[in-house]
């Protein structure tokens, strides 16, 4: 009996080493036959040094609640910090989408923005479009959007397309509504309207 159960540490303990060695074995011939003979193994060295020298984050996503309870989300292509101010993240290809309590939506759209943490705003910069859910289509220069309160006000002038005509305003500020459940459009500075009456 005791021989038998000398016979079975034995290989227990053999399979121990020889196993991992057979896999580690297996594993070496993949990488070793997974390329091609005349595949380029070269790699962008100006990319690697850019990326050393830059703290950055690729496809970065944020996301939180406003006073009133509606719902952000921020995402984009990339972000790093800000050299000036250590509190803002300069970001690219920003997306920023606003739902709302009561359903209703906002989607904001920009080729560059930035995040800053100590006033908790969003900027847009660049071109800027806009999109509600209510039917609204907007572009403008910049906005800032204020994350705790849910306020989000142009920074110039707007070409609007609504759902009753076109409009041009000198700015929007996106407001919560009296009941907190969704937002106002306040168009100001300067309002003019095509009416279009649909068919």
């Amino acid at each position: 009996m005791g021989g038998k159960d000398n016979l079975y540490s034995q290989i227990v303990g053999l399979a121990k080493v020889l196993l991992p060695l057979c896999a580690l074995a297996l594993l070496s011939t993949l990488f070793l036959f997974a390329r091609n003979p005349g595949q380029s193994t070269s790699i962008d060295l100006t990319k690697v040094a850019e990326i050393a020298r830059e703290q950055r984050l690729s496809k970065p996503r944020f996301s939180g609640v406003t006073d009133a309870g509606a719902t952000l989300a921020i995402s984009a292509a990339g972000a790093h910090p800000n050299t000036i101010d250590p509190h803002t993240v300069d970001i690219d290809d920003i997306r920023m989408q606003m739902d709302n309590p009561n359903g209703s939506q906002i989607n904001i759209a920009a080729t560059k923005g930035a995040l800053n943490g100590a006033d908790k705003t969003a900027a847009f910069t660049g071109l800027v479009r806009v999109e509600t859910s209510t039917g609204y289509q907007m572009e403008t220069n910049g906005l800032i959007a204020e994350l705790d309160s849910g306020t989000v006000t142009s920074d110039g002038l707007l070409e609007i397309h609504a759902p009753f005509g076109e409009l041009t305003a000198g700015q929007v500020t996106f407001l919560v509504s009296a009941d907190r459940s969704g937002q106002q459009m306040l168009f100001t500075n300067g309002v003019k309207l095509i009416y279009k009456p649909q068919e």
